[in-house]
Formats: structure tokens, sequence, C-alpha cells
């Protein structure tokens, strides 16, 4: 059969290509399992190099966030100690958190730290949904 079928199209590769072709578009319950094995595997992997690669970029990102609030502290404590021990007048006090209301100093470190820490605090909470809904399942 396919010596006829050769001769019709031309050459025997021809058909070994089609009926690899057609056995590839089967497929059996246990390639569906292996495929999908590897496709847990490669997304795994994929979050493993994201999270290495971001590596850096979390250690910027602390470095950049200790800055900013220690100086905002450090801003803070000098205005509460000293107006609390009378080494700085109360209208330069009153002054300063206007000026620090004016720039929103107080929103921006609040922003900061909510990005900081509001990306772990999150995900927490979505793994605790998850949890709770395969228990719920179960």
């Amino acid at each position: 059969m396919l010596g006829i079928l050769s001769t019709i199209f031309g050459s025997g590769k021809v058909i070994e290509k089609g009926m690899d072709l057609i056995d590839e578009a089967w497929t059996s319950d246990e390639e569906v399992a292996e495929n999908r094995v590897k496709t847990i595997a490669a997304k795994t992997q994929a979050k493993v190099d994201l999270l290495n690669a971001y590596a850096p970029y979390k250690i910027a990102q602390r470095y950049i966030a200790m800055m900013i609030i220690s100086v905002f502290l450090f801003i803070m404590m000098n205005g509460v100690l000293g107006a609390l021990y009378g080494i700085v007048p109360m209208t330069n006090v009153e002054q300063a958190l206007a000026f620090a209301n004016k720039m929103w100093l107080g929103e921006i470190v609040l922003a900061i730290i909510s990005f900081y820490f509001g990306g772990g605090l999150v995900s927490e909470f979505n793994n605790k949904d998850k949890s709770l809904d395969t228990k719920s399942k179960s």
C-alpha cells in the first residue's frame, strides 16, 4: 500500500511525515499527564527565575525605604523632643508641621511603607483564601 501511495505522492517520506503528524494529533492519557507535569515544572522554574531576577531590586527597595523612613523619623523625633523639652519653640514646630502637611510627607512615607510591606501582606491574604477554598472543597 505504501508503495502505491509513494508512487502517487512521489516519496515515501511524505507519507511517513503525514503519518507522524496524525500520530502527534492524538494524545493518550499518559501523554496528557506527562505534558501536565512538564507544564507545572516549567511554571515553577519560571517563578524561581523571576524571584531570582527581582533579588537585586528587593535589596534596593529595602535600602531606599530605610533611608526615607529614617529621615522621616529623625525629623519627627527632633520636632517632638524639641517641643517637649522646650529646645524648639512651638511656632517652629507648627511651621514644620504645616510644611510637612503641604508637601504630603506623611502620605508619601505611608505609601512607601505600604508598597514595602503591602505586597507580602496581600500575598499572605491570597494564600490564606486559597487554602480556605481547598479545605472547603475537600
